[in-house]
């Protein structure tokens, strides 16, 4: 049985996790970001990239899960909604505004 400070404690935490939750999800064909961290021989972990991408939704499977692939002749892979977040393309546009000028 839970006490009363435990509840509260455990609605806060369920709080906390909803606001940067994504309930929504993604449709097929959003341009998503990959949470993929993974150590390097001879790189310096703080200094790398846990994300890749762009990866595009392929299917829904359910409300948690995806089916997502990089390139047209990349092998597609499952992944849980929390390992994904929506790619911002306007901010590659600016960029590659940047390198332009």
């Amino acid at each position: 049985m839970l006490h009363y400070q435990d509840r509260v404690t455990t609605g806060r935490m369920k709080t906390r996790y909803d606001l940067r939750n994504n309930s929504v999800g993604f449709q097929a064909g959003d341009l998503v970001w990959l949470y993929n961290p993974r150590r390097r021989n001879g790189r310096c972990p703080k200094l790398s990239s846990d994300w890749e991408g762009p990866h595009t939704v392929v299917t829904r499977i359910n409300d948690v899960v995806y089916r997502i692939r990089q390139g047209p002749k990349r092998k597609m892979k499952t992944v849980h909604l929390d390992r994904l977040m929506k790619y911002n393309s306007s901010a590659v546009d600016v960029s590659d505004q940047d390198d332009q000028n």
